[in-house]
């Protein structure tokens, strides 16, 4: 009997997405004046943003698709709004100048940090479920500790970002359970703070609190993972090589681990291939979400076959690089399009 992690269950050459969609423009101007709204309002907003991302995925003929994160307003807003033990008020060190990661600034710990109401995901995925058409995969994605812990300043209590890592843990790993009682079948629980970072820390360490996160849920959903170099406003925050993190992240339990490779021309191509080899899928980005060249069905008919030059099509997957956030709408629409519509003829070449 296949299961919903079994690989049997997917089929080759699977489109899918990451995670975020970009907002439609009267969510973006919402989100900056909430105050103008009231609850009713903004719930209203989010459910039909929502029904805008489902229906952007679904035309574009995906395989697998997500609530586009569209009631997540900002990400201190979304996850550090259901954190008790932390001032929501981060002054960012720089306000003016060029966009970076800087200037969205960082939460001081103030008390023992908890999510007594959990982190909105199984919220997000039960709306999912509710809009969804049936055909596609739901997916749910989730960032990790590692990655939540990046926007928190330690203290005497949490005196790194280990420790504060090491706090969140268990909140990430009650969230992913809970996901799994709600009936979610598969999951990405994104890391890219541990590929930006595995070049100068210990790979290792970072496998250990991955799967120690991931073990409840392990064998009862499918599970993925995105490692990327970061994406604010188009600019990437990390050092942009996949070559530090293997072969420890081969450990990673996980069915597919996804790599960005179209905003880096695919270099390190070959990182797919000992993805493969290990048993796992490897999602390829292969569409450019921090630029606004619109590929061709052709350019995604000569990337998939680079891909399937290294590793099987039971074991490849497509995906935009990263989430769509920072893309204008437009402009995502038109390169879902080309992705399904390239991998399409992809798969009608391989018979």
């Amino acid at each position: 009997m296949t299961t919903p992690n079994h690989p049997a269950s997917v089929p080759p050459l699977r489109t899918t997405v990451i995670g975020s969609y970009p907002f439609p423009g009267w969510l973006e101007f919402a989100s900056s004046h909430l105050a103008s709204f009231g609850a009713a309002d903004i719930a209203e907003m989010q459910e039909d943003a929502v029904i805008a991302a489902i229906h952007d995925q679904v035309s574009a003929g995906l395989d697998a698709i997500t609530d586009g994160e569209q009631t997540r307003f900002d990400f201190n807003l979304s996850f550090y709004g259901y954190l008790e033990g932390i001032d929501l008020e981060p002054a960012p060190p720089r306000r003016f100048g060029p966009p970076a990661h800087d200037q969205r600034g960082k939460h001081r710990v103030i008390a023992a940090l908890a999510a007594p109401r959990g982190l909105g995901a199984v919220e997000e995925f039960n709306r999912l479920r509710r809009l969804a058409p049936p055909g596609p995969v739901l997916k749910a994605s989730v960032p990790g500790p590692y990655t939540l812990s990046g926007r928190l300043l330690p203290n005497d209590q949490y005196p790194d970002r280990y420790a504060l890592t090491e706090a969140l843990l268990p909140i990430v790993r009650t969230e992913l359970e809970r996901l799994v009682e709600a009936g979610c079948t598969e999951i990405t629980v994104d890391e890219p703070s541990m590929s930006c970072y595995g070049h100068r820390e210990d790979p290792e360490r970072f496998v250990d609190i991955f799967n120690r996160t991931i073990a409840p849920v392990v064998g009862k959903c499918r599970l993925s993972t995105h490692l990327c170099f970061g994406n604010f406003k188009g600019h990437p925050v990390g050092y942009r090589r996949y070559a530090p993190l293997f072969p420890a992240f081969l450990k990673l339990d996980v069915e597919e681990i996804h790599v960005e490779m179209a905003n880096r021309e695919f270099a390190e191509i070959d990182c797919i291939a000992r993805i493969t080899e290990h048993g796992k899928t490897a999602a390829v980005g292969i569409v450019d979400v921090k630029s606004y060249y619109i590929e061709t069905v052709e350019d995604i008919v000569e990337r998939a076959e680079l891909c399937l030059r290294h590793a099987p099509a039971d074991r490849l997957a497509f995906a935009p690089d990263c989430g769509l956030s920072q893309t204008a709408r437009w402009a995502a629409k038109r390169k879902l399009q080309a992705m399904v519509g390239g991998v399409r003829r992809v798969r009608e070449k391989l018979g």
